[in-house]
């Protein structure tokens, strides 16, 4: 069968091939062959047909299956399917508006988990020129995701991909890139199950390709190792642990092929499931709920991927911009003074700090919406004065609410009773767990419209108890200290005991799915805990960010530790509570590049670790690489020593706060990439392959980040190490900045691997060639640097005479929501150009405190010496330095929102 173009089919036996050419009924016919043949899989071939524990050959033959031991590849499976185990075609596809339909029927008669559907649909939906959708599903009702990502609603005009179906030996979809020919995927492999409680896609990706991304778990190497390896995903309360399932879901991978293009996948449900990953190179997709909806992105470039992705999926708003600047917090302050304390330190070593945040203990024993007022009486008034010093403050709420309050009233459930917020048990009775405050408590509903209601008043009436600017939900996986319900546990059903469990973690085999939470059988206004569970955080996201706004009247900020795919569009994340360990500092960088690609970009890890004892030399590199998350927050647990910055005495203060003054330094940069992520869907931090994807080398580089285009971060991520050696990708210029805030200081180095010194106070930075970077004049925090003088920064490449560079700048309020929407900003570009001119352009001018601010300072780096002369709108300017290349401008006073030309001579 073979049909080519996008607005017409012709039916030929074997295989159907779509592309995006208009067709004729002529010699448009193209034979597509299956990638594999009947009876010649290859031991790294094969798909495992008994994924669950304690394989036999009864067990495999049982489902219809080939069972052969194979000791000298480790983790092959033994029992694995033959070459024509899945569905076939039953009949030609069928155009529709906006793609194809087909139907298959199952080609096998052996279950392997009961409840298998024999006939499926499988509609394929020609989204945009760039994305394409892969749905399957049976006739019965199945959840699907509540997330609407919209489409051209008709055949695209030039897509980037073809699309064929095979039909035997076993149906199959394989997608290749037009412009290269370049395989994407390939799903006609044995092994399509589809059943009640069992799903099952094998997937083949293109040879000599690598694979990132699906999450959250602690991953080691950014660049999966395709070797038999195993990730679940169901939220859970789980510190890092390996391949363990941590808090959030997040079913997607990239693809970077052999010549360097990306594409990206989507696997849009939200039951528990896993992926198996082959050398063939495979991926093998597995869920126990739901259905198979396949979103495929096919950018090509990394970046592009992500700006598809998340102009599908939703893209987080411009942050406040005093949330850029550093956070301070732990859980074991246990009193209003030992807040003070850690808060003055930080003031003597002059370290800068925009936010102090409070955890569970200034709660009165954990209640939501209180706080103690023995241990933190004083708390309001101590955030009035802090924020007149400019700092803000950011508080926590858990997601449940004691019922254990008999002697007093408690309005939070009180006023949950009112409004019968709660998660029920199949009987109509709101489930009964234990989470804190370690007591009693229901599970609130925030799939239930009137649950948002009531936790916004509760949001409201607490920020008339204090000033918080934002609101941190934890524990919203859901977590529980008990399984299931408190007083039954769960059900003997297959709800709570699915027939397969994908590869999570269970402490106790006998709570099965409710371990660490609550029963899938509970009912939600719309569906079922099995469903739902996952996107727990997902839906209480959004009305705690309303929430905070309505309370605050701005932006406002919120922190969630369970996310979802588009829980980016509402809150921040950090990367849960991780240990002080060597290991979970180099882990965290692979975490922040992850949720940059998941669509989340403000995130970070808890600096100094939170579980256990730092040390001072672990916090001191720490702090230099958190200085560098696009989220910059000092957290620590109870029953640790003190680590905030200035704890461990002036050394290692000044360490913190000389990255910190870099880090305010490119504040206005940072935001600029937000700004970006925005409006285009950018990543803030990035692999240095997503800007380098032709060169190998830097594929599996992962202890390595930039921001945006032009900002190189190499932290040193080993104990006891003063120098390290790093990948200065060739083709670019490369410009040190070890000591980033002496610009005298700025050489141009060589590209490739480089040994750099990097003793305990040096984090090396390199700026590259061919950008231009914004910065501000850093403070003690932006209330105070925002007024400060800007400059500029020009790092050339070699194009035109003397090299180029261009860069962007946008700035407003940094509070006031929706300010893009409004046009009440400022945005600018400005380059250095091939005819040695600096030339700065204003393209919108919609904010009125651009007024009062100025550039005083340029620096342009990787120029010849030799400058005679310059002018600025004309007018000669005596102040500058032009020496072993670079030219250094002063005293400008540029306003910040007029455009203006430098003319070097």
């Amino acid at each position: 069968m073979v049909w080519e173009g996008a607005k017409c089919f012709l039916f030929v036996p074997l295989f159907i091939l779509v592309t995006g050419e208009n067709c004729h009924f002529s010699n448009n016919i193209s034979i597509v062959e299956p990638l594999t043949e009947e009876g010649a899989l290859s031991v790294a071939e094969r798909i495992d047909c008994h994924p669950e524990p304690d394989v036999s050959r009864e067990k495999c033959e049982s489902r219809g299956c080939f069972y052969e031991i194979v000791e000298e590849e480790g983790g092959a499976p033994w029992c694995y399917y033959p070459t024509g185990y899945g569905y076939m075609m039953l009949d030609e596809p069928a155009e529709t508006h906006d793609g194809y339909m087909v139907h298959l029927r199952r080609s096998v008669s052996l279950p392997m988990f009961g409840g298998e559907s024999q006939d499926l649909w499988v509609q394929v939906f020609f989204q945009t020129d760039n994305r394409l959708r892969i749905l399957i599903t049976d006739d019965k009702p199945r959840f699907q995701v509540p997330i609407e990502i919209p489409s051209l609603g008709g055949m695209p005009s030039n897509p980037e991909y073809t699309v064929s179906f095979t039909s035997s030996p076993t149906f199959g979809i394989r997608v290749n890139r037009r412009s290269s020919g370049e395989l994407v995927l390939d799903t006609s492999l044995p092994g399509l199950v589809f059943s009640d409680q069992f799903i099952q896609l094998p997937i083949r990706l293109p040879t000599g390709s690598n694979l990132y991304g699906w999450g959250e778990n602690e991953q080691l190497s950014f660049s999966h190792d395709m070797n038999w390896n195993t990730f679940g995903l169901y939220g859970r309360d789980q510190p890092p642990s390996g391949a363990t399932n941590m808090y959030g879901v997040h079913p997607r991978l990239t693809i970077l092929d052999k010549n360097g293009d990306t594409a990206g996948l989507l696997f849009l449900n939200s039951a528990a499931q896993e992926i198996s990953l082959t050398p063939m190179p495979g991926a093998i997709y597995r869920t126990i709920g739901g259905l198979l909806d396949v979103y495929i992105f096919l950018g090509p470039s990394p970046e592009s991927v992500v700006q598809q992705y998340t102009g599908a999926i939703g893209r987080t708003p411009i942050p406040p911009y005093w949330s850029l600047g550093f956070h301070l917090c732990r859980y074991g302050y246990d009193s209003l003074e030992n807040m003070q304390a850690a808060r003055d330190r930080m003031v003597m070593y002059k370290i800068p700090q925009d936010a102090q945040w409070g955890d569970i203990d200034i709660m009165e024993r954990q209640l939501d919406f209180t706080i103690d007022a023995e241990r933190f009486g004083g708390l309001a008034e101590y955030v009035r004065v802090i924020k007149e010093e400019g700092v803000r403050f950011v508080t926590i709420l858990d997601p449940c609410i004691s019922i254990g309050e008999p002697n007093c009233t408690y309005k939070p459930y009180d006023l949950g009773e009112q409004f019968g917020v709660w998660i029920n048990k199949p009987n109509g009775e709101p489930l009964i767990g234990r989470v804190w405050p370690n007591d009693p408590v229901y599970f609130p509903d925030y799939t239930n419209l009137r649950t948002h209601e009531w936790w916004q008043i509760l949001i409201k009436e607490f920020h008339d108890l204090i000033d918080f600017d934002g609101l941190w939900i934890d524990m919203n996986e859901p977590a529980n200290f008990v399984a299931g319900d408190l007083n039954e546990g769960c059900a003997a059903t297959a709800t709570n005991y699915p027939p397969y469990l994908p590869h999570v973690r269970i402490d106790d085999a006998k709570n099965g799915l409710a371990d660490k939470t609550i029963c899938g059988d509970a009912v939600h206004a719309t569906g079922d805990h099995y469903d739902l569970h996952n996107m727990f955080g997902w839906f209480q996201s959004k009305p705690t960010l309303n929430g905070v706004r309505e309370a605050t009247g701005k932006r406002g900020l919120v922190l969630s530790r369970s996310t979802f795919v588009g829980s980016g569009r509402w809150v921040a994340h950090w990367l849960g509570d991780n240990f002080s360990n060597w290991s979970n500092l180099r882990a965290s960088v692979i975490g922040m590049l992850q949720f940059n690609q998941f669509g989340i970009p403000f995130v970070g890890a808890d600096i100094c670790g939170f579980i256990d004892d730092t040390t001072p030399e672990l916090c001191s590199r720490w702090q230099q690489l958190g200085a560098f998350y696009p989220f910059s927050r000092n957290h620590n647990g109870l029953g640790n020593i003190e680590q905030d910055p200035g704890f461990f005495g002036e050394e290692i203060a000044l360490i913190t706060r000389d990255a910190l003054n870099i880090r305010y330094n490119l504040l206005p940069y940072l935001y600029t990439l937000f700004y970006s992520h925005y409006t285009q869907g950018s990543t803030v931090a990035r692999a240095l392959w997503h800007e380098f994807p032709q060169d190998n080398l830097t594929r599996t580089i992962d202890d390595q980040f930039m921001w945006g285009s032009q900002l190189l971060i190499s932290p040193v991520l080993t104990q006891g190490a003063t120098s390290r050696n790093i990948y200065l990708p060739p083709g670019s210029r490369w410009f040190s900045a070890s000591n980033f805030l002496d610009w005298t200081s700025w050489k141009e180095v060589d590209s490739g691997w480089v040994e750099v010194d990097a003793p305990l106070d040096v984090l090396p930075l390199h700026v590259r060639g061919g950008y231009a970077i914004p910065l501000q004049v850093p403070a003690v925090n932006t209330a105070l640097s925002r007024s400060n003088p800007f400059q500029l920064v020009f790092a050339l490449d070699n194009n035109g005479r003397n090299g180029e560079a261009r860069g962007e700048l946008f700035f407003d309020d940094g509070d006031t929501i929706d300010t893009v929407e409004s046009g009440e900003y400022l945005l600018t570009s400005f380059m250095y150009n091939k005819d040695d001119e600096i030339e700065y352009i204003v393209h919108n001018d919609g904010w009125s405190g651009a007024n009062l601010l100025f550039i005083e300072q340029i620096l342009v780096v990787g120029c010849p010496d030799g400058v005679s002369s310059i002018t600025v709108n004309g007018d000669l300017h005596s102040d500058y330095i032009n020496t072993d290349g670079q030219l250094i401008i002063s005293n400008l006073k540029l306003q910040l929102n007029q455009p203006w030309i430098i003319q070097l001579e």
